[in-house]
């Protein structure tokens, strides 16, 4: 049985879910990544970043799964940092999809445009709607 999970503070407060890779996630990832959550914070963001904020030691993912999609439930706006390959990030994505949320590209210069159908061009013109 999956468990309600009370994830922010129901508070008046601006909220975020940051969507970036956690498992393909280098140390140079980190610190770029962190910057941005740090200056989203100091403007007032309340910021759920998976990698700090969902505990990642559900050994199948199902339960970060649905941590992550309570937290995108409740947050105001969603920031996708694009990582090729990162299979949770396509996850959340679809998450973000199914609940008609805003999405913000973080990282857009990270994404380039292709000639065929891709997840980087549903990405790009899904943040544009």
């Amino acid at each position: 049985m999956i468990k309600k999970v009370v994830l922010m503070n129901v508070v008046k407060t601006k909220r975020i879910f940051l969507i970036s890779p956690v498992r393909m996630m280098t140390d140079a990832d980190r610190v770029e990544i962190a910057a941005y959550v740090r200056g989203l914070e100091a403007d007032g963001w309340t910021v759920h970043w998976p990698e700090r904020d969902t505990a990642q030691t559900d050994l199948v993912g199902i339960e970060i799964c649905h941590i992550n999609l309570c937290a995108i439930d409740v947050a105001h706006e969603v920031h996708f940092w694009h990582k090729t390959g990162s299979q949770g990030s396509i996850f959340d994505f679809g998450m973000v999809f199914a609940l008609g949320k805003k999405i913000v590209i973080a990282n857009p210069d990270a994404i380039q445009r292709t000639p065929h159908k891709s997840f980087e061009n549903v990405l790009l013109a899904y943040a544009c709607k």
